[in-house]
């Protein structure tokens, strides 16, 4: 059995991983660390969990196999490297740190440890996301021209209960979350870009404080390539219905994904859209991340698209703030 410590309840989708962990068969919650010790003691006790107030204490324990780390995204530059000296094979929500330089650190930390470490990238394994990338591999609308990615919810918006919304405010506190909605949601689209056609050369963003909050709560990414190509990541957290979509047209045709009519492909010209095949999700990163701990094993095409998910949130941070387009060749 793979034993598992949630380190703390910051994250919504820390709710989400300790859910997969009790449902997975070879996993199991064994106990629980959080910077907010209310919080904390009152997730344990639901589990019926021990509560560790002290970190340190956690992570000398030998009944703990791995951790999940949902802190702040802020802390993560500390509590990522200080599991992995301990010897604790690491899950993590995205991002691994807002800035490149940062990120590095982390993974340089946990490489030299030999543990296994997972970013929580879910749309990576998606089916519609590897059918697309075939496509685009296939040659089946030519050369991408352009690639627009869209994720949006309404967590800002008032609702019957909560005219703030249903986000948690502690996500709007700089100090904590290291930005707004790009950081969190929009990381969706942005690593979905850089798998889909590469990395860009440049980087420009807009934001947006449609709810006043001291940082976005919508935002427009955008990115050129050497070859002309251009790519649009948008998100939003004050968004009623839109639903999250996929575009990408080529020389020779046009991909269109949504959850309700599925991936769709139409070759140059006004012909009829055709359906796509899309085969079933592949292993979400909670499972990959407990099966490749088990087996002693890494994901380093995982970690290479955490890594450029960070050189990309800094960019768009650089580029919205300072009003500026932003080389990647220019960060460090």
């Amino acid at each position: 059995m793979f034993r598992v410590a949630v380190l703390s309840f910051w994250h919504v989708h820390a709710q989400d991983y300790a859910s997969e962990a009790k449902s997975h068969p070879e996993a199991e919650i064994f106990a629980i660390w959080d910077e907010n010790v209310e919080r904390g003691r009152r997730e344990a006790s639901q589990r019926n969990v021990p509560f560790y107030e002290n970190l340190d204490e956690l992570l000398s324990s030998r009944d703990i196999d791995g951790v999940v780390v949902t802190t702040p995204t802020t802390a993560h530059r500390e509590i990522i490297p200080t599991a992995a000296r301990a010897g604790k094979h690491i899950f993590t929500e995205k991002v691994i740190a807002p800035r490149l330089s940062e990120a590095r650190n982390i993974v340089a930390e946990v490489e030299e440890a030999g543990v296994t470490f997972v970013v929580s990238l879910p749309r990576l394994y998606a089916g519609y996301t590897q059918a697309i990338r075939e496509s685009l591999d296939g040659g089946k609308i030519g050369e991408p021209t352009y690639l627009r990615v869209r994720v949006s919810h309404d967590g800002v918006l008032p609702n019957t209960t909560n005219h703030r919304g249903w986000l948690p405010e502690r996500f709007f506190d700089p100090p904590q979350s290291a930005g707004g909605v790009t950081v969190d949601f929009g990381a969706h689209p942005l690593y979905l870009t850089a798998h889909l056609l590469g990395m860009p050369d440049e980087v420009s963003a807009v934001y947006g404080r449609f709810t006043g909050r001291a940082v976005e709560d919508h935002s427009v990414v955008t990115m050129r390539y050497s070859k002309r190509t251009l790519a649009v990541a948008e998100a939003s957290f004050v968004g009623a219905s839109a639903p999250f979509s996929v575009e990408i047209h080529g020389t020779e045709g046009s991909l269109m994904y949504d959850p309700s009519g599925g991936l769709r492909m139409r070759h140059r010209g006004n012909g009829p859209w055709s359906a796509v095949r899309v085969s079933d999700d592949g292993a979400s990163p909670f499972e990959r991340w407990v099966s490749l701990s088990s087996e002693g094993k890494t994901d380093p095409d995982n970690v290479r698209a955490a890594l450029e998910l960070s050189a990309l949130t800094e960019a768009a941070n650089l580029s919205a703030h300072e009003r500026c387009t932003v080389r990647l060749d220019e960060l460090e």
